[in-house]
């Protein structure tokens, strides 16, 4: 009973968010369109002057070094890219809705955010090493920085029972997603894929959110992202980067390495590039 009631009260919060706003929703759909232009976003941006500002701020940011002012929208679209402009619209709204106000009072919010950050930037990194197209790189971005966020919800409806759940899989040492299903009869995967769908955020990061803890079940055709959203996520939970609650992730199998056309080594090997790009990507929460 009590298990089914948090399920209830957990649809119920998601069903009263509110809902992401009309320019980045409008930013969505068009970017969505292969025809898009910048032209055709600047119209839709330069209606809002919070996002216009974003953007304007993320290319003059120490996080492309450009070493040049730029003043033009436009410009700033072109130079961007329209990928980057719509995940940025993306990312910082959601920030807005879920991240800045609200009481973390099982998650550290700052904790939270950051190993967000952590898979994030990791999983860009593991995909530009995979030659992954450049138009591509900031949908890998945007779908690590998002794949917790159904922790968001069971923090704010179901703090307490959270806390044990997580004292739970410390005591055990078993995963976080375990202990959840077990406590909770859901877990931040399944949440947050009901905040994908209740926003209509792209499949792929959608499936992304779902699937992360269980890409053996996931049959589409987005696999090459989830699996490096699943390897990224067990770099950042085992240097412990930030904090996600999961002391104990469990290792992504060998098939999905090789799916992947990487060793294992490779986060060896990309440690210290992550924590630069951290460092950096910081500007995306500071954006928000």
């Amino acid at each position: 009973m009590g298990a089914n009631h948090n399920v209830e009260k957990l649809k119920n919060y998601i069903n009263s968010m509110p809902s992401l706003p009309t320019t980045v929703s409008k930013v969505l759909e068009i970017c969505n369109n292969p025809r898009t232009s910048p032209m055709d976003l600047n119209r839709v941006i330069s209606l809002d002057p919070v996002l216009m500002g974003r953007v304007l701020k993320l290319i003059n940011s120490a996080y492309y070094g450009l070493g040049q002012q730029i003043t033009s929208l436009v410009r700033a679209i072109i130079m961007l890219g329209i990928n980057t402009v719509k995940n940025l619209a993306l990312s910082t709204a959601v920030l807005d809705k879920l991240g800045k106000n609200m009481e973390f009072r099982a998650l550290n919010m700052e904790g939270f955010w950051r190993h967000s950050l952590a898979v994030a930037s990791c999983a860009r990194l593991i995909a530009r090493r995979r030659k992954v197209d450049n138009l591509k790189l900031e949908e890998y971005f945007a779908a690590g920085l998002l794949h917790d966020l159904g922790k968001i919800p069971i923090n704010a409806v179901l703090a307490q029972e959270y806390l044990a759940t997580m004292a739970v899989a410390d005591r055990e040492k078993i995963s976080l997603i375990l202990a959840e299903k077990r406590s909770l009869d859901t877990d931040h995967a399944e949440v947050g894929g009901m905040i994908a769908e209740a926003w209509k955020l792209d499949r792929s990061i959608g499936e992304a959110i779902k699937f992360h803890h269980d890409p053996a079940l996931y049959e589409g055709p987005n696999s090459d992202l989830l699996y490096t959203i699943v390897v990224a996520d067990y770099y950042a939970n085992r240097e412990e980067i930030g904090f996600s609650g999961n002391r104990y992730p469990e290792k992504p199998g060998q098939e999905i390495y090789q799916r992947l056309n990487l060793s294992k080594e490779v986060l060896e090997e990309i440690s210290e590039e992550v924590s630069a790009e951290i460092e950096k990507a910081k500007v995306f929460l500071k954006l928000a």
